[in-house]
């Protein structure tokens, strides 16, 4: 799957119009089609229904990388990036675990662009804080939910609420607004082809999940794993390794197992199981008590 194996992109918005019209004549699989070529893929290292996976999701690739079209770099070298983390998405993909590729592409795709953006950044280095980055890569969806599109400073009341959702200083909110000023708009006309005309979100068809839904799909299974592990602080070493071997692991292990590991009866590992869980379960509840009461708004 080497990228010259790929539609290129030239240099334009006319490039990029006949780079997404060549991308539109790939056919979308259907998901017994996709199965049977991951399969082909994953067991006899067939390039060709590798390559059918790949070019069959290049739209994909091309509606994610739009939505970083404000960062001011080539649209083209995005989407190029993108195109990476498509293949190695590819590679990795499983197609026994019953969900389909562009569900797993998606985080691969994501990941190779931000990580291409954040390395051509000066204003953005790798060493930078979780919350920055995550502050670079959602302000102007925030934005867009609290109807801030109006260029200029943000009102202090939209930069507090910003700064609360994100953990981040009110500072940097105002600093990091100013640096990504001058946004393109995915509703910018084109015209393609044969005298056909649109907007470029017109062009970008996408068989899975909008990718706002699936973003906050995965803020909130990060945020559900990061209460799960603070809450495991909890515990102490004996019920912390049988609460991992028993609930959160793959291959749970027996109480057989673990009785003789510790040295202790089958029913006192069975009690311990149950004590941690029941722990466990508490602090998840207040962690997520104390995260809900931080974001009411502050009565006036």
């Amino acid at each position: 799957m080497a990228r010259n194996t790929l539609p290129s992109i030239t240099a334009g918005e006319g490039g990029l119009n006949r780079y997404l019209e060549e991308i539109r004549r790939f056919p979308m699989l259907e998901p017994q089609q996709e199965y049977m070529l991951a399969k082909r893929y994953h067991e006899h290292e067939d390039t060709k229904a590798a390559h059918e996976l790949v070019t069959s999701h290049l739209r994909l690739v091309a509606k994610i990388a739009m939505g970083y079209r404000g960062y001011g770099l080539p649209i083209g070298e995005v989407i190029s990036e993108g195109n990476v983390g498509l293949m190695q998405a590819v590679k990795k993909f499983d197609p026994e675990r019953g969900f389909r590729l562009a569900t797993y592409a998606m985080w691969w795709i994501k990941a190779s662009i931000q990580e291409y953006i954040l390395r051509s950044w000066s204003l953005v280095k790798m060493g930078t804080t979780a919350n920055q980055k995550r502050l670079f890569f959602n302000l102007r969806k925030l934005k867009g939910k609290i109807q801030a599109l109006e260029d200029g400073d943000l009102r202090p009341d939209q930069v507090s609420h910003i700064a609360t959702k994100l953990n981040v200083s009110e500072e940097e909110v105002v600093s990091m607004n100013r640096r990504l000023s001058g946004d393109a708009s995915l509703n910018a006309p084109i015209k393609a082809a044969e005298g056909e005309s649109g907007q470029w979100q017109d062009w970008l068809v996408d068989e899975g999940d909008d990718q706002e839904t699936m973003l906050i799909q995965q803020d909130e299974l990060d945020d559900r794993r990061a209460m799960l592990a603070s809450a495991m602080d909890v515990l102490n070493d004996r019920e912390k390794r049988i609460f991992q071997a028993r609930r959160l692991s793959e291959n749970p292990l027996t109480l057989e197992e673990l009785s003789g590991e510790f040295d202790i009866s089958r029913e006192r590992v069975r009690q311990i199981e149950v004590r941690a869980f029941e722990k466990v379960q508490k602090a998840v509840k207040n962690a997520a008590a104390e995260r809900a009461n931080a974001l009411q708004p502050v009565a006036s």
